[in-house]
């Protein structure tokens, strides 16, 4: 992400209606105009999935995510979370 454009952003979450949603698998599906990731879910002992979660994205979006991404991860090691207050 450009320096420049990026801003400190308040996040505000209501922990009674937005769960976490633990994936075992994302399927991602890729064409000329964008990206979506069908995050997954293993059924019980089945070979069977459930779709918890779908994102979309462009293309541009996407790989600023995996750059992003990346980079947290990198960065963050073994932290549990990310932020100043560690």
């Amino acid at each position: 992400m450009d320096e420049k454009k990026k801003q400190e952003l308040a996040v505000n979450i209501n922990l009674d209606t937005t769960p976490i949603l633990y994936t075992d698998n994302v399927i991602i599906t890729v064409n000329p105009d964008g990206v979506v990731l069908d995050v997954t879910q293993r059924l019980a002992n089945t070979n069977q999935v459930r779709v918890v979660a779908r994102i979309g994205m462009s293309r541009e979006q996407a790989k600023k995510f995996t750059t992003e991404l990346g980079k947290i991860l990198a960065l963050t090691g073994g932290q549990v979370k990310t932020g100043s207050n560690n």
